[in-house]
């Protein structure tokens, strides 16, 4: 019989991929999740009934218990950029991986890997990147040989990063962001899945931070997705201390709604954004997995291609204006 296999999160923006390369090697896979009946598009990623989406909470023992009954191996793709109620920083990131990491343990699954990310500090100004540090120690006081990855901002046909900043660009002649001149080094989600899928299986252990090719200001960034969806924006860059007075905004108009709306930064993301997202100097990465990781420049089109004037036909029409009468 194939292995099973528990991704707690595997709905999500990563663990989808996860589920399917997993699935494709022959794995039966569960994906533990909040809402299964979003989730039953990751059903065709296999054979009938070799992926299954099951209920989860991971701020639950009973839950994660009842979910990873049988399994071999074990994922852990649950985060959060921002908090939501129960859902906080602490609640996620630091009890629910260690839960996850206890019960296995305690189940005696063979292997683990836990999604962290770049900047994952303990020392850290942000919330986000202190309770990631923390949540990678909590996996490995329970399961040592587990394989951490911090990837760097991911990108993808479902990412919420040039997706969201292609979306901005059809409102108007301005696009603002924070931090222009912090550094990112993009990597592809299928990548990070691969990479994923080593320690599934065994065949890596330790942490490893993954980032791309390529290492860029976050400016450089934009001007690079403007291109490709064609539009001519002016990128003005905020200020760090005019972000912070304007996520605390934004957090007044969240708690005045009762949580009805939520702005588009906060201050704890302000944070993150002012230091470089980048593979540390010495740090594992892909070289020592073997992997060889996808440019953005082979990716992006793929995707941005609808945040472009006329879409799918923009390209048709500048052809067209090259045709001779």
């Amino acid at each position: 019989m194939s292995k099973l296999v528990t991704i707690y999160g595997g709905s999500g923006f990563v663990g989808r991929y996860i589920a399917r390369r997993l699935a494709k090697a022959g794995w039966r896979v569960r994906v533990a999740v909040r809402n299964p009946n979003e989730a039953m598009f990751v059903k065709p990623y296999g054979a009938v009934g070799q992926v299954e989406p099951v209920f989860c909470n991971i701020r639950d023992d009973a839950s994660v218990a009842s979910v990873m009954q049988g399994a071999d191996a074990v994922v852990n793709c649950v985060g959060v950029l921002d908090e939501i109620g129960k859902n906080t920083f602490e609640a996620v990131q630091v009890e629910g991986a260690e839960r996850i990491a206890r019960i296995a343990a305690a189940n005696g699954v063979s292997a683990m890997t836990h999604i962290s990310a770049i900047g994952a500090d303990a020392e850290s100004e942000s919330e986000y990147s202190r309770t990631k540090a923390a949540g990678e120690a909590a996996v490995l006081a329970h399961m040592p040989n587990a394989m951490i990855i911090r990837p760097s901002i991911i990108f993808g046909m479902e990412d919420g990063f040039f997706n969201r900043f292609a979306g901005m660009t059809r409102f108007g002649p301005v696009l603002p962001i924070v931090g222009a001149n912090t550094k990112f080094q993009p990597v592809y989600v299928d990548d990070v899945a691969a990479a994923a899928v080593m320690g599934v299986e065994g065949a890596a252990t330790g942490t490893f931070e993954l980032g791309g090719p390529d290492v860029n200001t976050m400016r450089e960034l934009m001007d690079q997705m403007l291109v490709v969806v064609r539009r001519r924006r002016l990128v003005l860059n905020i200020p760090f201390w005019a972000a912070k007075v304007m996520a605390f905004g934004f957090k007044v108009g969240r708690v005045m709604s009762l949580g009805l709306v939520r702005g588009p930064l906060t201050a704890d993301q302000v944070e993150n954004l002012k230091v470089d997202n980048v593979v540390s100097e010495g740090a594992q990465g892909f070289e020592a997995l073997g992997h060889v990781p996808t440019a953005m420049e082979a990716i992006l089109p793929d995707y941005l291609w609808r945040y472009r004037p006329s879409g799918q036909y923009d390209a048709i029409k500048e052809s067209a204006k090259n045709l001779k009468v």
